[in-house]
């Protein structure tokens, strides 16, 4: 053994302790950037779902982390989010404001729940069902949802108290609170309109100069110091102060908690957990797909959605908010170079190292501030392009998004991606249940086509091609595009139908019903049904509801990889018998239709 084979395994491990090194030191820097965004954000989100800022940062330590460790999306990021925040919201207004413990509890409780249907998606595998929910259904809610936000921070903005209860409609609240006889409070308008600006400025100058994206984290820091020296948020001994400011956040990491159980409240929040569940799940997804696209990195949906699952199921019992993944951290994540999903992880230590050395500082945080942070967050998910798109795109997508726009804004935001997906699966078996029947013939040239009205009318044999899903939806149509072949068959005294299924799919017991009891009719009145094309899945099924026993086996064309086409087959077996038949009636024998099964032809 030489010198150079002795130090080989030792300069292998020191190049990969370097390389897992370099690893670390990319996820550790990626983490502390989108921390800086997750801080600010956090607490605005959990204002947004009317609860206690600290929540909103529990959920960005203990959700952030859980999901890191167990998902597949290497940039993925999880915690609170404006869209999960608004619904919970939603589902909590069955609490009166006095009743902010037990809204608490419930809370934990609605992220536990939400957390167990999740896990269940995952262990069923049934996370790919998220792809039959149209991107116009979830482009609609984030519209929706994103007005509501702006909406609910007005008061907030404005400096003045929220009027209404959660049991009046969002609309009408939003009216009281802004004819309310309390005048605007100028000091908060200042440091709301001043957050909005200087949101707006900053991140442009980050995208003109590229640097890094800390700039909600410098307009969060700015508008706090410039609040304080002017003393408008000095509330010391006992004096109120001069704008509103968030709760104390005490400097303690979440500790287990078990949350109080009421059956009540468990069945009030069932359709919320389960629309809160799979909305939770479809941001995740979406976001995590478009990352791969990317990065080019292969995903595990259930993996992720079994994450996603665990990540509300702890946080309920540390005080956590239901959440999902973020799409703007997870973009920052991206861009500071993270290359494992445990960047998550550290974002979620930095967050916890924060709070620990400076969660009292929070009480100096203006609500005037975070509504200002958030409304510029809720303009940002209103993507001009992409809704100019899909409006633009076909009337389908148009009426899938406004419908579910709409149903958030005007009915109840936790039940408008349900709204969307009901509609667009009503729209999706209205256009699948469509079963076109089109009559070809065959012309001179011996060419099969679809005949068009200056074609004469066939004489020898009938021949029709189906086309599209073969299921209840489709039996009304297949019935009476049936009897309709009957009746042209019996008025041109035809005796021979030809019945091209090639094209047809997924047939039920409905549909084959109403096949059989045609076949049955025909028989009847002495008129042969040749079926072509037949699939072996379409024959299976005909084994099986007593079809082949019942009809001709020379009737049947199964489709096979042969020279002709089973249509072929059918349409010159077909003319061959009619030339019997007509033969026999003394018919001349150059008639075309019967003389055209005599060669080779080709269908088009």
């Amino acid at each position: 053994m030489t010198e150079a084979d002795i130090s080989k395994p030792a300069s292998d491990a020191n190049w990969l302790s370097a390389h897992a090194l370099r690893t670390i030191r990319k996820d550790f820097l990626a983490g502390v950037t989108v921390a800086a965004l997750s801080l600010p954000q956090s607490m605005a989100y959990a204002l947004l779902a009317g609860v206690d800022p600290r929540f909103g940062l529990y959920t960005a330590i203990v959700f952030t982390a859980v999901a890191g460790v167990f998902g597949s999306s290497r940039h993925l990021v999880n915690g609170p989010t404006g869209a999960v925040s608004l619904v919970v919201f939603s589902a909590l207004a069955i609490f009166e404001p006095e009743a902010r413990l037990d809204s608490f509890e419930a809370m934990f409780l609605l992220a536990i729940m939400i957390g167990i249907v999740q896990i269940a998606i995952a262990v069923t595998k049934l996370g790919d069902l998220t792809r039959y929910i149209s991107e116009s259904v979830v482009t609609g809610f984030i519209v929706g949802a994103a007005t509501l936000t702006i909406i609910g921070q007005v008061a907030n903005a404005f400096g003045i108290k929220s009027q209404g209860t959660g049991h009046q409609h969002v609309l009408y609240r939003l009216y009281l609170t802004l004819t309310q006889e309390a005048p605007f409070n100028l000091k908060a308008v200042a440091i709301s309109g001043g957050a909005i600006v200087l949101a707006i400025l900053s991140r442009h100058l980050v995208r003109r100069f590229k640097l890094p994206q800390l700039d909600t984290l410098f307009v969060f820091v700015a508008l706090t110091l410039v609040a304080y020296f002017l003393g408008w948020s000095n509330n010391a001994a006992g004096d109120k102060s001069a704008i509103s400011m968030i709760e104390t956040v005490p400097s303690s990491l979440p500790k287990l908690h078990i949350p109080e159980v009421k059956l009540e409240w468990a069945l009030d929040f069932t359709s919320s957990a389960a629309a809160i569940a799979i909305l939770g799940l479809l941001e995740a997804l979406a976001i995590a797909k478009a990352i791969a696209v990317k990065s080019g990195q292969r995903l595990d949906y259930n993996r992720q959605i079994l994450a996603e699952g665990l990540g509300n199921l702890v946080g309920g019992f540390f005080r956590c908010m239901p959440g999902a993944g973020s799409l703007s951290r997870t973009a920052i994540n991206y861009q500071a170079g993270a290359v494992t999903r445990f960047s998550g992880v550290f974002t979620a230590a930095v967050v916890a190292v924060t709070v620990m050395l400076f969660a009292p500082l929070a009480s100096y945080v203006p609500k005037a501030l975070l509504a200002g942070l958030l409304i510029v967050a809720a303009v940002r998910l209103f993507d001009i392009e992409r809704l100019r798109y899909i409006l633009r795109g076909s009337l389908y997508d148009a009426v899938l998004l406004l419908a579910t726009a709409i149903s958030a804004i005007a009915i109840n935001i936790e039940f408008a991606i349900l709204i969307g997906s009901a509609v667009s699966i009503a729209w999706y078996v209205t256009r699948a249940a469509k079963l076109k029947a089109t009559e070809l013939i065959v012309t001179p040239e011996r060419v099969v086509r679809e005949r068009v009205p200056a074609d004469p009318e066939s004489r020898g044999v009938l021949i029709y091609d189906f086309e599209g899903e073969l299921f209840f939806g489709a039996a009304p149509d297949f019935e009476r595009y049936l009897v309709r072949i009957g009746q042209e068959a019996r008025s041109r005294n035809i005796k021979y139908i030809v019945l091209r299924l090639k094209r047809v799919r997924n047939p039920d017991a409905v549909a084959l019903e109403v096949l059989d009891i045609f076949l049955n009719d025909a028989r009847r009145r002495g008129l042969a049904v040749l079926l072509a094309g037949v699939r072996p899945s379409l024959f299976a099924a005909f084994t099986q509801i007593g079809i082949i026993e019942q009809h001709p086996p020379e009737f049947i064309f199964t489709e096979e990889a042969e020279d002709y086409s089973a249509t072929l087959k059918a349409i010159r077996r077909a003319y061959a018998l009619a030339a019997i038949d007509a033969k026999a009636a003394g018919k001349p024998d150059n008639w075309d239709d019967v003389s055209a099964a005599k060669v080779a032809y080709y269908l088009v």
